[in-house]
């Protein structure tokens, strides 16, 4: 039976309709906001997998081409590995849903957002996540729902919830969350260096405007009446625990204070060892021990950060590891840097191209071009692990996105650096937050290369740990801290504002108060890491490296472009050969010429001036002889551009045949006495040196 409920959000009519599409999924979701719809489905499997200890779920976000009545480019012509853009908003929904089911539901369970019409107004990932959530609470599939997801950009200083896009491309912050009734539950989001009130603001409109959408799953949960299904919950085996309790409770109390990340492994591992002979002689069962073992050692975290405020290795709760900064690591990129931070650590390299190195992006808003990359690699030795090297998974993009808009908003305008510019993050060692360290790298090998930045940035993690009403929260946590606290906070910005955010909470939301002491403890954290950053390098080097190439632009009538191409290509093409230098020619006449050699840069530049050239009446230009007429001769008097000398014009006395003053492929000197409005341009030799 077909159920349907409509609210009204910002201004705009927000559909949800069930049992008309899809009606063999466990649940499914029509959305609907504008022409933007999504068809959002939920299915999981009857029986739960054996043998593993954590939920098996996928969640994909899928565009198809129709949606924005566009074939697919490519040979195949049809839809192929989700794109960065759907594997982002993928994990946009991933995230806010995975910590809601409960804990022993091991079924295979897989949630598909497929964008079937885009109007390309209203944004359909708002709406995947809204109706992800949705679709599971009108299932059986158990879930602690709902969640509802808002967009806020602040536009002309005004904060405006669910923009549209042309909205979303003038804003100065453009922020995506997840909330429900209680709190914000995800954050992800960017700015043009925002105060941390703005960003407060922005999420506190974000979350009041969310509960309209939680109204509305309610309410179709209201209609459907469907009965979720029982989760037993494991049951640990009391023998077990008690001899961890018993015999090696407070070993965990000393093993967090071991500060290496690798001894601390082999303490536990040892530890771990000695369970299982202590468990073989009493002749109990192991199975669980990973199970146990984990919750006592997050509790032992845990517990001496809340009652001490003393987390593993001894450090304060606001206190920043060491940090190593240097620039111009690597002697042939043309910007690297490597920063460390406690036992995380990035080489980072800045790579300058031109326009020709840009990346084509199809998507269904038409054909873009992105001129700053920011890739993120994270090999497996950066965790002491061996592993098969595999392409970026959707960790690599979700950071490097993260770390490229952070960087993004401090980048000059391509007015002032027409460079396309290639940052590579590769992971060298990592315990916490690699994707901040990806921030701040970057950020000093973009000095390290010269690129005019607005200003240097720093990003850091910061961790929470709950108890009741009582908190605290941890500046740049390790990954044990992230693994076991109740908030992983990322926040990127530069001494005066914020340029990216992020944020994933495990409880069930976090109050204002918390978020304002995280932002406000974020600040001073990053205003610490930028000075470290500065004992490397304070601002951006006065000069490009040698190695880089130099671009130099010219500007020409856009109706000699044809002239500086040539048939088929021809004069560029020899341009391009004859110099070494790579070119660029914009429809507006714009031309950007690029080349490590300058001497090459120029020899092309002087090419494409005799391209395109104008005569100048009065002029006196050495010229060639191309034809012999009998009324005439045909002189170019530069590449491309030749000029009638008249039989009248070559001499002072009377010229019964050209061929007596000249012949084909004499240099002649000759002056431009008229160009008529076709451009036809008639030359004189008299007056002048006939020699």
């Amino acid at each position: 039976m077909k159920k349907y409920c409509k609210v009204e959000v910002a201004g705009r009519n927000v559909s949800f309709e069930s049992g008309k599409i899809a009606k063999q999924a466990n649940g499914a979701v029509m959305v609907r906001q504008g022409d933007t719809m999504v068809l959002v489905t939920a299915v999981s499997a009857r029986k739960g997998r054996e043998g593993i200890d954590f939920f098996p779920l996928t969640v994909d976000f899928q565009e198809k081409t129709y949606a924005a009545g566009k074939i697919p480019g490519g040979f195949f012509k049809r839809e192929g590995r989700l794109s960065d853009r759907e594997t982002l908003t993928s994990r946009l929904i991933d995230r806010p849903l995975r910590p809601l089911f409960p804990k022993g539901f091991t079924c295979e369970t897989q949630i598909i957002a497929t964008v079937m019409s885009t109007d390309n107004v209203n944004d359909p990932a708002i709406l995947a996540l809204t109706g992800a959530s949705a679709a599971l609470m009108i299932s059986e599939i158990p879930f602690a729902g709902p969640v509802a997801a808002v967009r806020v950009a602040r536009v002309n200083g005004e904060l405006v919830v669910n923009p549209t896009f042309a909205e979303t491309d003038e804003s100065d912050l453009d922020v995506i969350m997840a909330c429900n009734r209680e709190a914000v539950v995800m954050v992800e989001g960017g700015a043009q260096e925002v105060d941390e009130q703005v960003m407060l603001e922005a999420l506190e409109l974000g979350h009041n405007a969310a509960q309209p959408f939680l109204d509305a799953q309610l309410e179709m949960v209201k209609q459907i009446g469907i009965e979720k299904r029982e989760v037993i919950a494991p049951v640990i085996n009391s023998d077990l625990t008690a001899v961890v309790d018993e015999c090696f409770g407070d070993r965990f109390e000393e093993g967090i204070k071991v500060s290496d990340k690798l001894e601390r492994q082999d303490y536990f591992s040892l530890l771990k060892d000695k369970v299982r002979v202590r468990l073989a002689e009493l002749e109990i069962s192991a199975d669980d021990l990973g199970e146990v073992f984990e919750d006592r050692l997050g509790g032992a975290i845990r517990r001496q950060i809340s009652t001490q405020g003393v987390r593993i290795g001894g450090r304060k709760v606001d206190e920043i590891r060491d940090i190593a900064c240097e620039v111009s690591l690597l002697p042939r990129t043309h910007g690297s840097a490597l920063f460390t931070r406690g036992e995380t650590q990035a080489i980072v390299t800045a790579t300058l191209g031109t326009s020709v190195d840009e990346q084509r992006i199809d998507s269904l808003r038409g054909n873009t071009f992105n001129d700053f990359m920011l890739h993120y690699n994270f090999p497996p030795y950066s965790v002491g692990e061996a592993r098969f090297l595999r392409g970026p998974g959707r960790r690599e993009i979700g950071h490097g996105t993260l770390a490229r808009r952070a960087l993004k908003a401090i980048l000059p305008g391509a007015d002032k650096f027409p460079y396309t510019i290639r940052i590579v993050s590769d992971i060298t060692e990592s315990n916490g937050s690699s994707s901040m360290a990806s921030v701040c790298g970057g950020s000093l090998a973009l000095m390290d290369a010269g690129v005019p930045i607005k200003a240097p940035v720093a990003g850091i993690a910061m961790g929470l740990v709950q108890e009741g009403d009582d908190f605290i929260v941890l500046s740049d946590i390790l990954g044990d801290e992230d693994h076991v606290g109740d908030m992983d906070f990322k926040v990127a910005g530069t001494k005066d504002g914020i340029t990216a955010i992020q944020m994933d909470i495990k409880i069930n939301g976090i109050s204002r108060e918390i978020m304002a002491k995280a932002l406000a403890q974020a600040k001073a954290g990053r205003l610490h890491i930028l000075g470290e950053m500065a004992a490397a390098l304070t601002e951006p080097r006065a000069e490009l490296s040698d190695y880089a190439p130099r671009i130099m632009t010219i500007m020409i009538d856009p109706d000699k472009i044809r002239d500086v191409i040539g048939p088929g290509g021809k004069n560029i093409r020899a341009i391009t050969e004859k110099s070494g230098a790579k070119i660029d020619i914009d429809d507006s006449g714009e031309i950007k010429i690029a080349s490590v050699d300058g001497q090459a840069s120029e020899m092309a530049i002087a090419l494409i001036r005799d391209l395109t050239q104008e005569a100048e009446v009065g002029k006196v230009y050495l010229g060639t002889v191309q034809r012999i007429m009998d009324f005439g001769a045909f002189v170019q008097i530069f590449p491309g551009t030749d000029g009638l000398l008249h039989i009248s014009q070559i001499a002072e006395e009377r010229v019964r045949d050209v061929r007596d003053f000249m012949k084909e492929g004499d240099e002649v000197m000759v002056k431009v006495i008229e160009v008529d409005r076709q451009g036809k341009i008639r030359l004189t030799r008299k007056g002048m040196d006939s020699k």
